[in-house]
């Protein structure tokens, strides 16, 4: 196998040669939890209900929310419908040529969104507003128009704040890409996964890369303050050479950010993973390669490395909060948005206020009858311990930053760090061994080799991974 050459941790400058040998990969590549959140989505539980929400969100008008008084929310809304199926998808989605469908959702999304206003008691500010899905875009102009002005009625939308939408770009054209932006909406992300046409072919996803060139060009015009493209590898008929051929083109297009995730095959779990081939898969090997050279590759164009799957040009937002040490991550990935709450609406959309997190019912029927009922459609949760909120902390550090200060943690929750975690400190002396950290008396610090490998290190302080032996529902770490 090719050894990966060099892997960026900080800044824009280029760290040693990393020395990944097969052995090492064959031990530490295992599935583990991308930490959008901690505790894992996995964790919550169903004696946490919808009353149990309201009283955050109560909680949070009395309290002023995360960052203090009058702090913005973030919110998410999910529009679970596609009109085709694309293999490798992981999302909750629904798959219909039924627009009709889109009436009856958006009156649901419109009485939840209510709810969650009514429940916080003023009309909340909001920085951050992301459409996810599914396909945001099976909305039509006008469906889109109709959920925007309800979204602005309940809450207001602040004029500097960052209001995106996932786009399929076999959804839109310039002249839907004109309406998006006379809504407000000011980002844009492109779902390309990637361009070579076998690959396309085996995912059931064909979008010649003229037709993304095209939009992205669109985009610009229409004045777009930031573009993102989504990238996956590891997916099925990919080589090194055949990704690398796509990480040429997506880095010539220039995206503001660059968003690159391993595809995690779990067939048992997702049904239309079972269309996949399996001996189509790239090997674990072939995986790092596409990996290594995707890194080598974009930071050769300009790009920087913010973390685990995200790259940013050196400008944009993103790539300013990693240098200045501001970054953030939730359930979107990495983020320049401070610790904020976040609502999220619509079928399994997942909330997190205060010290709670919150996820909506997963099929439509269950979402649609609690809300008949007029209630919120919450169906499981958690309320986070202390020892939640310090592994939290420690956590997302790590992914973020690539390093822990003991002194830090230790101000910010009031305890002895060496003390609290000694069985973690302990554990990671194996991976200090191996070369992915650098152990000190003040802390940790992720090396080159360890960015690889970061989910890993963060696994150490996983308390509930830990008493947990079942880790197949999660992705493989490369």
């Amino acid at each position: 196998m090719d050894h990966p050459t060099l892997h960026p941790t900080r800044g824009s400058g280029l760290q040693a040669e990393p020395v990944l040998t097969d052995e090492l990969l064959h031990r530490m590549d295992r599935p583990g939890p991308r930490y959008t959140s901690y505790p894992t989505a996995d964790r919550f539980v169903e004696a946490f209900t919808a009353e149990h929400f309201l009283q955050a969100l109560a909680q949070r008008h009395d309290m002023g929310g995360v960052g203090g008084a009058g702090a913005p929310l973030s919110l998410y809304i999910h529009v679970p419908f596609c009109e085709s199926v694309c293999y490798y998808c992981a999302c909750n989605k629904i798959v219909t040529r039924d627009h009709g469908r889109a009436a009856a959702y958006l009156d649901a999304l419109e009485h939840e969104m209510a709810l969650a206003a009514d429940a916080l008691g003023e009309r909340v500010q909001v920085s951050q507003l992301h459409f996810g899905g599914g396909t945001p875009t099976f909305l039509s102009d006008e469906e889109l128009s109709r959920l925007m002005a309800a979204i602005r009625v309940r809450f207001e939308l602040l004029p500097k704040g960052e209001f995106s939408i996932e786009i399929d770009p076999r959804t839109v054209t310039r002249q839907r890409l004109e309406h998006l932006r006379a809504l407000g909406l000011n980002r844009v992300s492109f779902g390309v996964q990637d361009f070579d046409a076998q690959v396309q072919q085996a995912v059931h996803r064909i979008q010649p890369f003229e037709q993304v060139e095209a939009l992205m060009r669109d985009a610009r015009e229409l004045g777009f303050e930031s573009i993102n493209v989504d990238l996956i590898y590891g997916l099925p008929r990919q080589t090194p050479e055949s990704f690398e051929r796509t990480v040429r083109q997506v880095a010539g297009l220039r995206p503001d950010r660059i968003a690159m995730y391993g595809y995690a095959h779990l067939p048992t779990r997702f049904k239309p993973q079972r269309r996949i081939e399996p001996a189509e898969l790239p090997s674990g090997g072939q995986r790092v390669g596409m990996l290594a050279q995707a890194l080598a590759g974009f930071v050769s164009h300009g790009y920087q490395y913010i973390g685990m799957d995200h790259f940013a040009l050196p400008d944009d937002p993103l790539a300013q909060a990693k240098r200045q040490g501001r970054l953030h991550r939730n359930f979107q990935g990495y983020s320049t948005q401070p610790d904020c709450d976040l609502i999220g609406l619509g079928v399994s959309a997942i909330s997190r206020v205060g010290p709670c997190y919150s996820q909506n019912a997963k099929t439509l029927d269950e979402y649609y009858d609690a809300l008949r009922s007029n209630q919120l459609p919450v169906v499981r949760g958690l309320a986070l311990t202390r020892d939640d909120l310090v592994r939290r902390a420690v956590i997302m550090s790590i992914m973020c930053h690539g390093r822990l200060s003991y002194e830090s943690v230790a101000l910010a929750h009031l305890i002895d760090v060496r003390s609290y975690f000694a069985a973690e400190i302990e554990a990671l002396e194996d991976l200090a061994r191996d070369g992915l950290v650098m152990l000190s008396a003040d802390g940790l610090e992720v090396t080159p080799l360890g960015w690889y490998f970061v989910r890993s290190v963060a696994m150490v302080f996983d308390r509930h991974l830990r008493a947990d032996r079942n880790r197949e529902r999660f992705s493989k770490v490369i």
